[in-house]
């Protein structure tokens, strides 16, 4: 566990539950599988027994979190009206045209990104990389610390939750920890994160946060080689900021 000045080594993660754990678990798999999965696909991929799986299926149906259509389960219409009932627009109501326009003025890759749970994921993007096109079209999870978005995200974060993420980081983390705590409080004031250089193989990244109602809901950003990113990092903040400034959610 790393331990970091300025965190709290006695703030523990939120602790899970297996029945949620489970839960969720169906719901993304059902989310991802596109056509939907049948009970004994999704007892597979929960690797749980059929008849314990059937009674968490039929209480997600019941309470219209699934559908059910000749024995395959689909995504129900429950997750989007949470978001409804809470007056909170989905983050893919960013338009894709702003990501071209980006894409188009910067010659980067552009991605719009969001957090869920200690996981980044890429919800739109603009890139001509197949590579990066494979990580955002399949939804793949990214590690929040190792992206500029995921700085953004984490820094929008209640200072418990933040600490115990952060103190639950491997030894391997600890550079970027002591990092992403100086850069912290810049973040916070701004919604910028610029050339962290948090990320692997030589990439990085500028980011900026996306607003609802004064809250940190999604980041935009451009990815790029690190000697690119460092050359042209203030031009990047500009370009960005202008363009959020033009569909901001707030």
């Amino acid at each position: 566990m790393t331990t970091t000045a300025g965190l709290d080594a006695q703030i523990p993660e939120r602790p899970r539950h297996r029945m949620v754990d489970r839960v969720a678990s169906i719901l993304e798999a059902v989310a991802r599988s596109g056509s939907g999965m049948t009970l004994t696909a999704i007892a597979k991929a929960l690797g749980a027994p059929v008849s314990s799986t059937q009674g968490l299926v039929n209480g997600l149906v019941a309470t219209g979190y699934l559908d059910e259509r000749d024995r395959v389960y689909t995504l129900g219409m429950a997750p989007y009206l949470l978001n409804v009932i809470a007056g909170r627009p989905p983050v893919t109501q960013v338009p894709h045209e702003a990501l071209e326009a980006i894409n188009k003025e910067t010659g980067m890759v552009t991605v719009l990104s969001a957090a869920v749970g200690d996981d980044l994921f890429y919800v739109d993007h603009v890139s001509s990389d197949p590579a990066f096109a494979y990580l955002a079209e399949n939804r793949l999870r990214r590690s929040l610390l190792r992206t500029s978005a995921g700085w953004v995200l984490l820094a929008a974060r209640e200072n418990r939750d933040l600490w115990a993420y952060l103190n639950a980081r491997p030894e391997g983390d600890s550079s970027r920890v002591e990092a992403f705590l100086e850069a912290l409080s810049e973040i916070r004031e701004t919604g910028i994160c610029a050339a962290p250089h948090a990320a692997e193989k030589g990439a990085d990244g500028v980011s900026v946060a996306v607003t609802e109602r004064g809250c940190t809901i999604a980041a935009v950003g451009v990815i790029g080689s690190r000697a690119e990113i460092d050359e042209r990092r203030d031009d990047l903040v500009e370009i960005l900021g202008r363009h959020v400034a033009t569909w901001q959610l707030d």
